[in-house]
């Protein structure tokens, strides 16, 4: 039998810690974003008895775990017990002890491994790496978490959220619902049986339940055609237009006729609002630039004037590269880089302004919970980097060579306009208003982001 402990110091009482941890969302948020993982079956309420089923990546396979809850202490204590998984026993104990103004995280966990002596020997030294990997991330998540939603107060709210699916969406609901907000989804597959939990739209009709958005705090408008996927043919393009300028119009039309309005909504956007403009600083304040993703920011951005006129707070968040392993640009990177192919993309000299993608979720929150912020809000980390800053630090923390270059012809011909628009545009852009409003970063540096997000 071996034992693992990580303890971490936590802002909040060993009370708000322990029912965090049992809210619908705290399983999704403390999952490392470089795992394989798919849930089969939730445990919500997580009570004595209850279980939940998850299926892990181990190679090329898929490994069913089944785990039981148990030895539960109400705002102290609780257990996962292994029913049925990779390893020969497995219990997870979960504690917090009341310490100062906070509380101590405890997590211990008493594992054996299959094949005695022999599974020792060959696997767990990589193990017990893997443990403090993963334990390392999810406590820096937690105590992130918390202090986010203690400085975001405790009022609960009840919050649509279009893109639920993507992305962003995927992340954002479940750092919603941990901090006890009541979730409504905007959703285009029709259910079968109304739900309180969904909102049905067709953009591409035109029509949409308004009577379901009735009696919403707020809206977060995430929805739109993936920019950094696929090659950018004409129907590609269409589908970028249509799914942002003529959606957002839809959604904030209805928003604006509604007897009971929400009082807030945040409606994404992108830099590409800016175009390509070199190594010029830009703000909130700077100018339109040009081109086809320009226009459609543009359009992106007057699709909420409806909703401003009805006396909506409206932020129109400009998000930058959103840096993740599990979609977007890093995800496409990965497998060449990790490969020892990876290198600068043109000159090597354009900005690329990006984000975390867990500072992409708290910028939301704070955009929610901040009065003050009204309009262009640039969701981006303080300090953009060159492409080629960017491809040796990506190399450094992969522990990978950078050699290879991709020029600008070859970046054309692979990917059509989407070279010239995203990846070989250049885009210095800064958070003023985040950092006006007292937004704290929780990776403001690209290689602690890197190493943040893919477990390095």
């Amino acid at each position: 039998m071996e034992t693992f402990i990580r303890r971490t110091w936590l802002p909040v009482s060993a009370e708000v810690a322990y029912n965090w941890h049992l809210r619908p969302g705290a399983f999704n948020r403390l999952t490392p974003p470089w795992e394989q993982v798919r849930v089969v079956k939730g445990a919500h309420p997580l009570v004595d008895g209850s279980r939940v089923e998850i299926d892990v990546a181990m190679g090329p396979t898929w490994k069913r775990w089944i785990a039981e809850h148990r030895g539960f202490v109400p705002g102290r204590q609780f257990q996962d017990i292994q029913i049925a998984g990779p390893f020969a026993s497995w219990t997870h104990t979960h504690s917090l002890e009341p310490d100062g103004a906070g509380c101590v995280l405890e997590d211990r966990i008493e594992y054996a491994v299959p094949l005695g002596a022999v599974g020792r020997m060959l696997g767990g030294g990589m193990i017990r790496r893997k443990l403090d990997r993963m334990f390392r991330y999810r406590h820096e998540v937690t105590a992130a978490d918390l202090a986010l939603h203690q400085s975001a107060g405790t009022h609960p709210m009840k919050i649509l959220v279009s893109g639920s699916t993507g992305l962003v969406g995927t992340a954002l609901v479940p750092l919603l619902m941990t901090a006890g907000h009541e979730v409504v989804r905007l959703v285009r597959s029709k259910a079968t049986s109304p739900s309180k939990e969904m909102v049905h739209w067709d953009p591409s009709h035109g029509t949409i339940d308004a009577e379901g958005l009735e009696g919403l705090d707020a809206v977060v408008h995430l929805a739109g055609e993936p920019i950094a996927k696929g090659r950018w043919n004409a129907e590609k393009k269409r589908r970028i237009h249509e799914s942002r300028g003529p959606a957002t119009k839809l959604l904030c039309e209805a928003l604006a006729k509604l007897q009971s309005r929400p009082k807030t909504l945040i409606s994404a956007s992108a830099v590409g609002y800016f175009g390509n403009r070199g190594d010029e600083i830009l703000t909130e304040q700077s100018s339109l630039g040009t081109g086809f993703l320009v226009d459609v920011c543009r359009e992106w951005e007057e699709a909420t004037i409806p909703a401003k006129l009805a006396g909506i707070r409206v932020v129109n968040l400009r998000v930058g590269v959103v840096l993740t392993p599990q979609g977007g640009a890093l995800k496409e990177m990965l497998t060449p880089f990790k490969m020892g192919v990876g290198g600068i993309m043109g000159s090597g000299k354009q900005y690329w302004s990006w984000i975390t993608l867990d500072d992409l979720l708290g910028a939301i929150v704070h955009s929610l919970n901040t009065e003050a912020l009204v309009g262009p809000v640039n969701a981006v980390a303080p300090q953009a980097s060159t492409n080629r800053e960017f491809t040796k630090t990506l190399g450094k923390v992969l522990n990978r060579p950078t050699i290879f270059p991709m020029p600008a012809f070859a970046a054309r011909l692979l990917l059509g306009g989407m070279a010239d628009e995203l990846l070989l545009a250049s885009a210095r852009v800064e958070p003023a208003r985040l950092e006006e409003t007292g937004y704290t970063f929780r990776h403001p540096e690209l290689e602690a982001g890197l190493r943040h997000v893919l477990g390095k």
